[in-house]
């Protein structure tokens, strides 16, 4: 009995450790083969583990332009608002008149105003008890040209007084955004005067822009002794007539019907009304002289087409002015 107990109990151990040996193989084997899978996993698909780094740095530069939209939208809006600020003291006004050179009437506040512009002055055309001075009409029309192109706005500067002892606007003039004063004093038709309460906004531009249109000696500046620090010396006729020293005769024969141009000098054009024929034709197309009324016309003027014998042609007004010649008034 004894010896079929611990036979039975043997063949028991036996198929205990049968089953043990033949469970612990197969799991040992799983572990090794998912290990196994793991690693092959790891270095069999490198493409798969790069493309999850590539979408991770493609997000990243997909972020970073967020943050520079973010920034710009920023610096617009700081933009705008250093714009705004600016901006200020500007108000839309209506034209209603141009005056002179360097004076306009407008609405403002509900009611016509005249406004005087800040830092510049033109030469006199309708002061009381002063004559006509040198490119005074051609001031004005450059003048009434620039604001009758655009929107109209005023800028008042902050500090100085806001209207002068004729209760007239002292104001900065813009006509869409455009300085009318900065484009006057550019083209020659204007110096910076009535410097009284520095600084001004503006001062120092205008000041550049003087001294460029002086170097170039164009209009006002063409005429030595012309500009003063009190204003413009003199009237158009006497001025003329002391700064041409123009000694040729009316009539020329038709071989002098063509000189050159000498750089503004007047004596270099030669009129020759007495045939009825155009003189001067190198700035044909140009400034149209009537010799006959001493009127000159520009392009666009009424009776620039309608002006057809003794014409005299000019490159530039000052040039006709120095010739002893007006602009028409029509």
């Amino acid at each position: 009995m004894k010896k079929g107990k611990l036979g039975c109990f043997g063949i028991i151990a036996v198929i205990v450790l049968i089953f043990f040996v033949y469970h612990s193989n197969p799991n040992s084997e799983t572990a090794n083969t998912k290990v196994a899978s793991s690693d092959t996993h790891t270095v069999k698909n490198p493409e798969k583990q790069t493309t999850v780094v590539d979408k991770e740095e493609n997000n990243k530069k997909t972020e970073a332009p967020k943050s520079n939209v973010n920034g710009t939208k920023k610096q617009t809006e700081a933009a705008k608002s250093q714009k705004t600020v600016s901006t200020a003291n500007t108000v839309p006004v209506t034209l209603t008149r141009t005056v002179d050179g360097d004076t306009i009437k407008v609405m403002y506040n509900g009611k016509e105003e005249t406004v005087r512009y800040l830092l510049v002055d033109t030469p006199e055309e309708k002061k009381p008890g002063t004559c006509v001075q040198n490119y005074a009409v051609s001031a004005y029309n450059k003048n009434k040209q620039l604001v009758n192109s655009g929107k109209l706005s005023l800028e008042f500067e902050t500090n100085g007084d806001k209207r002068d002892k004729y209760g007239r606007l002292l104001a900065y003039v813009f006509v869409d955004g455009k300085s009318v004063q900065e484009e006057l004093i550019k083209d020659g038709y204007a110096r910076v005067a009535y410097i009284y309460n520095p600084p001004y906004k503006y001062l120092s531009k205008y000041q550049s822009d003087e001294k460029m249109a002086e170097n170039k000696h164009l209009n006002i500046w063409s005429l030595n002794g012309f500009v003063t620090d009190k204003g413009f010396n003199g009237c158009a006729s006497k001025q003329t007539s002391s700064t041409t020293r123009q000694s040729a005769p009316s009539h020329r024969s038709a071989s002098s019907k063509h000189p050159t141009s000498s750089g503004g000098n007047a004596n270099a054009f030669v009129n020759n009304p007495a045939d009825d024929k155009e003189s001067n034709l190198s700035c044909k197309g140009k400034i149209k002289g009537n010799a006959n009324s001493k009127i000159y016309h520009m392009p666009g003027d009424a009776y620039y087409d309608r002006t057809k014998d003794n014409i005299v042609w000019f490159c530039t007004e000052s040039q006709a002015q120095a010739a002893g010649y007006r602009h028409s008034k029509r």
